[in-house]
């Protein structure tokens, strides 16, 4: 199955938070190819940034990669776009606007700790969303 993570999702699993186990089962089943935008990545570096400096945050990145995660940096019109059309009728945080277009070019699922703001659009079962906790 094709994952999209958020950055809720990734910095629960790199603080070792509720949830993490889930994102950990997630990355190690190998059915699963689990991509992140640039937008929500750049959300997981300036949280590690801003809390705990350039060199944890530079290592993120790396750990991020080595989980084999995919970095998407798709900034097309189609893109963004999408995201667009999230944040202007359903009214979310721009980076969950990036995750959902993001599951919706890979054809897969977004992976989320946001209930808060996702879980009425998983509700309506337009997107499929996977919550951690």
């Amino acid at each position: 199955m094709n994952l999209a993570m958020d950055s809720s999702a990734l910095i629960a699993f790199l603080k070792d938070e509720p949830g993490a186990e889930v994102v950990e089962g997630l990355l190690l089943d190998s059915a699963n190819t689990c991509y992140v935008h640039a937008v929500n990545l750049c959300e997981v570096y300036y949280d590690f940034l801003r809390r705990s400096g350039e060199e944890t945050a530079q290592a993120v990145l790396s750990n991020v990669a080595a989980m084999g995660i995919i970095l998407s940096e798709d900034m097309d019109k189609g893109v963004w776009q999408e995201a667009g059309r999230h944040k202007a009728y359903l009214k979310l945080p721009l980076g969950d606007c990036f995750l959902l277009a993001m599951a919706s070019r890979v054809q897969g699922q977004a992976v989320t700790a946001d209930r808060k703001d996702l879980e009425p659009i998983e509700a309506d079962g337009k997107l499929p969303i996977r919550f951690i906790r």
